[in-house]
């Protein structure tokens, strides 16, 4: 296969067309026809879906694009670092990481990477879902407690673990009643946390009365007064050294890890290695008040 041919393909899927490619890489336009027709010639099939005025990928060219185009970016990239004396960080970083972790650390991470490494140009996309790596063109997830990928590889950058709170002036039930409770999400009804405190296990019934998408917004609800929650420890630490909030005791499960993940089958750039390295100098121990330390 050609490799050249292969990357002119690679431009005009990436542009959606030869014009736009031509212009973006300043090149003929015919050039990068021919090559692409070469490219299906030598393949025996048919790449593009050309229509008057619109060009489209076929099923065959939609597998060959997703296949290739990480793989044709992480040569020029191995070269360009050759050529800039061996392992400089620099191009662009994308990396998506969740809601909480974006509130409290990622600001400030993410400019004390950028001072470090002026000639990398991070992009941090905030977001819980799962996501493509690489068909939405990411180098680097931070995720919680993420379900096994053969096609990922990682290391846990932080642990946490889930702890049952309120205020002060809330007094936790001594008849197994229901406590008064700030909840994540909407259309959440009673329950109970199972918790562990004083070397015993015991279940706190809770009755929602506020229902917050964020939990920042829980804590701060919690703070003012209207009911217990379930809050990570990270973020209520400095509440309950300061006696603002009481701790009601560990819940009981498996714990929060905060994993660094990236695909299986890509050389690790300069850029994502100082991403990691710069990630594990923040939290050397991976610790809940490593975390919490990043909050004001």
């Amino acid at each position: 296969m050609d490799l050249l041919a292969l990357a002119d393909f690679n431009l005009v899927a990436r542009h959606g067309g030869f014009g736009k490619a031509a212009r973006a890489s300043d090149r003929p336009k015919a050039t990068l026809s021919r090559r692409v027709a070469e490219l299906e010639s030598s393949l025996g099939l048919r790449l593009f879906e050309r229509g008057a005025r619109a060009l489209k990928l076929t099923q065959e060219g939609q597998a060959l694009y997703e296949r290739t185009g990480a793989l044709l970016s992480e040569i020029d990239s191995a070269a360009t670092e050759i050529a800039l004396g061996g392992g400089t960080p620099h191009g662009r970083l994308r990396v998506s990481a969740p809601l909480l972790f974006s509130q409290t650390a990622m600001g400030k991470l993410a400019a004390g990477f950028a001072l470090r490494y002026p000639a990398v140009r991070l992009e941090v996309t905030t977001e819980d879902r799962s996501v493509d790596m690489v068909e939405e063109g990411y180098d680097l997830v931070i995720r919680v407690n993420p379900a096994a990928d053969a096609n990922l590889v990682g290391r846990i950058l932080l642990r946490d673990r889930m702890v049952v709170v309120a205020g002060p002036s809330l007094t936790r039930p001594a008849d197994g009643a229901a406590v008064p409770a700030v909840v994540r999400g909407a259309g959440n009804a009673a329950g109970a946390w199972r918790v562990r405190a004083a070397d015993s296990v015991q279940d706190i019934a809770f009755d929602p009365v506020l229902s917050l998408s964020s939990l920042i917004m829980v804590r701060d609800a919690v703070r003012a007064g209207v009911g217990a929650a379930c809050l990570p420890v990270s973020l209520v630490s400095h509440d309950l050294a300061a006696g603002a909030l009481v701790h009601w005791g560990d819940v009981e499960g498996p714990e929060i890890a905060l994993w660094a993940l990236y695909p299986s089958r890509r050389l690790l750039s300069a850029r994502v290695s100082a991403f990691l390295a710069y990630l594990k100098e923040a939290f050397p121990k991976g610790a809940p008040e490593e975390l919490a330390a990043y909050l004001d």
